[in-house]
């Protein structure tokens, strides 16, 4: 066999497979792009109004997003078992996974409302440093205070929705909550032209109305979905008397704790190190703080191909696992990281001249701009080993392989990158680009370790044969 032949024979799919991950891809792409661009028209609609508005939303977005890969984290390490309960054909497994997630949602969202009500502002305060030359701190600091204290009600919706949305992929139906993020960026949409910046009799309520905004258009999303699987049982078969009492099994729920709580710490732990390391870019100002979510934007929104692309390896990879086609898995899983990573290569491309004019739509300094067009180069140019770090972390995590991906995933970033980072931003005075260069730079030592990780086959296992359901 040629060269040429053996590359095409271990990396490139037939018609057939590409089709299928199209169907399953596409759908959760476009489910994600929809979302990141609510997040996207949101970001410039609050911009347009000044650097501190923009400032004070952007670091309780990101205190946001802690909560939202929190609920990622809960609902993921049932979903596990929920992916491969559903490729083996038992819905009553699915239906203890579905009741696991309803709880673990539940109690992440009384935490995240009880640190929001009583410690928010200290919080934000985190982010907030008086080194730079530019804004107004305190401002910031109450504009932040006003966007929070809107969005905690925000939360809940998000929980749910994301609970029966996870339980929907499962079993494939990836396109129901892309339609339910469309009617969701519709209102959004909407309701953001009228509230931030008035219409008619509806006063300009600046942040307070993006906030309002965003919150509405999170319980429309989550009636959307809840109303369509309640309404499509027989493609939902695990939601066939899944509230009536919320009894797990014993063996079950061991298993998920056992895979699932490693999973749902490093969610938990990889997000506040994303935080943290944002922190520590925050050391240097107000103007790095705004240059970071308006580069933070539009990379958000490029990089859902490479996200999706990875949550499709989960999906399809799991169901494989679960139906014992072990050998078909470990080929699949092959030639879907290639596509993803080849992928991002061309969108990362685009990312680049896009990013050169893309800070000019904010109402800010100039220096600002700047400075995102230098962060969105640098995160552009380091997409394809993300991809590749994020393809490989699902799919250890598709075999179960949780422990693991703790330690590849969290506890690398607290070990390695937040403490670099720490010491670049606080303790040099390097340029706040090259810092975050070398820091996005160590991506390629995680991508070294995956690829050792995935070789190696450990992932390989079928984590639902021989589980007990009663």
């Amino acid at each position: 066999m040629s060269l040429v032949a053996s590359f095409k024979e271990k990396f490139i799919g037939d018609k057939n497979f590409y089709k299928r991950v199209l169907l399953i891809a596409l759908p959760m792409i476009g489910q994600n792009a929809i979302t990141s661009f609510v997040s996207f028209l949101d970001n410039i609609m609050v911009g347009m109004i000044g650097t501190e508005q923009m400032s004070g939303v952007a670091i309780v977005n990101q205190l946001v997003f802690v909560f939202n890969i929190c609920i990622f984290g809960g609902v993921s390490g049932a979903g596990i078992f929920g992916t491969q309960f559903f490729g083996k054909g038992d819905y009553e497994g699915q239906k203890y996974t579905f009741r696991f997630k309803l709880i673990a949602s539940f109690v992440l969202v009384t935490i995240a409302l009880l640190l929001g009500i009583f410690a928010g502002t200290e919080l934000i305060q985190l982010y907030l440093s008086d080194s730079g030359d530019v804004g107004n701190v305190e401002l910031a600091l109450d504009y932040g205070k006003q966007y929070m204290a809107i969005m905690l009600f925000g939360l809940a919706p998000f929980a749910l929705g994301q609970t029966y949305v996870s339980s929907i992929r499962e079993t494939g139906h990836t396109l129901i909550p892309m339609l339910a993020g469309v009617v969701a960026m519709v209102t959004n949409l909407v309701l953001d032209v009228v509230l931030i910046f008035g219409l008619g009799p509806i006063p300009t309520m600046g942040v307070q109305g993006a906030a309002i905004a965003t919150v509405i258009a999170r319980f429309v999303e989550a009636i959307v979905v809840v109303l369509w699987t309640h309404a499509h049982k027989e493609q939902n078969k695990y939601i066939v008397g899944a509230y009536r009492n919320l009894y797990i099994p014993r063996k079950i729920l061991k298993d998920i704790l056992i895979k699932g709580t490693p999973l749902m710490l490093n969610e938990m732990f990889w997000a506040t190190g994303m935080a943290a390391i944002v922190q520590c870019y925050a050391v240097r100002g107000l103007e790095v703080v705004a240059a970071q979510n308006i580069s933070s934007t539009i990379t958000n929104l490029f990089n859902t191909v490479y996200l999706q692309l990875g949550g499709c390896i989960s999906i399809i990879i799991g169901q494989l696992l679960g139906a014992g086609k072990i050998q078909e898995a470990k080929e699949t899983n092959r030639k879907l990281i290639f596509f993803n990573v080849v992928s991002c290569v061309g969108i990362a491309l685009i990312m680049i001249v896009v990013g050169r004019w893309f800070p000019n739509i904010y109402a800010t300094e100039e220096s600002i701009k700047e400075l995102a067009r230098i962060f969105i180069v640098i995160s552009a140019v380091v997409m394809p080993l993300n991809a590749f770090c994020h393809c490989t972390y699902f799919t250890l995590r598709s075999g179960g392989k949780t422990v693991v991906t703790f330690l590849f995933d969290s506890v690398y970033t607290w070990v390695l990158v937040i403490p670099v980072a720490t010491v670049l931003a606080k303790y040099t005075t390097l340029p706040i680009g090259l810092v975050f260069f070398l820091v996005q730079s160590l991506e390629f030592v995680k991508a070294i370790i995956g690829f050792f990780m995935v070789k190696s086959g450990v992932w390989l296992q079928n984590i639902v044969a021989e589980k007990e359901t009663r």
